[in-house]
């Protein structure tokens, strides 16, 4: 165990209201890559840039094209839960950490045992549809070919924020209160890039804040303890 790896869990060891603010990074040892890094799929070569392809407006206007992008970057069905999902959920029923605010949609942390997960950009497992609001679940959006109808044809939507979309009203303001209560927060996985999520941290005002993701954030931040590890293999520590 590292010094900083000590640190962390003396940190930890020493907080009973810890919240975790996470992003991408935290699936990528699931196998689900992120966006931004090297990789991601902002480099990769589409017909039209991924954040086109996932706007409402695209959504709009060219269904076929966003479910095919969506089905083919969006869904991990075989993704499995990695350590930091895991030790997450172990936290919080020590009754240690309150809760999760995640900018992840491929409910992980839920397959880990996690309870109070706030999915700040939705999720891909929840789907309804737009005329008649019926619920469908991943399964069936995978079964499914070119835009999914309902059995009153209607067309299915993913619950998943797009471009051009607002943030759940409440899941901010349920964030808010955690944060704004949380006596240690640890930031893992993510650059801080994405907004209005990123600036939901401005909310913590306590004195026991983590930073762990393998490159540098992009706020600056009065860190108490900053790692450059994968946050898997840094929680699997613990």
């Amino acid at each position: 165990m590292t010094d900083q790896v000590r640190k962390l869990k003396d940190l930890v060891d020493g907080s009973d209201n810890i919240v975790f603010f996470g992003g991408a990074g935290v699936s990528t040892e699931s196998g689900i890559p992120d966006f931004r890094s090297t990789g991601g799929l902002y480099h990769q070569q589409w017909k039209y840039p991924p954040e086109v392809i996932l706007s409402h407006t695209f959504y709009e206007s060219n269904p076929e094209e966003f479910f095919r992008f969506y089905r083919a970057k969006m869904l991990a069905p075989d993704a499995r839960p990695n350590a930091a999902h895991k030790k997450l959920a172990e936290w919080e029923a020590e009754g240690r950490l309150k809760a999760v605010i995640t900018q992840n949609i491929d409910g992980l942390h839920q397959a880990a045992g996690s309870k109070n997960v706030l999915e700040l950009h939705g999720s891909v497992h929840r789907n309804h549809c737009e005329k008649c609001g019926r619920f469908y679940g991943l399964d069936y959006i995978l079964s499914t070919e070119g835009v999914p109808r309902c059995s009153c044809g209607g067309i299915i939507k993913p619950d998943v924020v797009l471009y051009e979309e607002g943030l759940d009203q409440r899941t901010l303001e349920d964030s808010v209160m955690y944060l704004s209560r949380a006596d240690m927060l640890i930031i893992g996985g993510t650059s801080l890039n994405v907004y209005p999520a990123a600036g939901l941290i401005r909310y913590y005002g306590g004195h026991k804040l983590v930073l762990i993701n393998k490159s540098p954030v992009a706020q600056d931040l009065a860190a108490d303890l900053v790692i450059t590890d994968p946050i898997g293999e840094t929680l699997a520590q613990l």
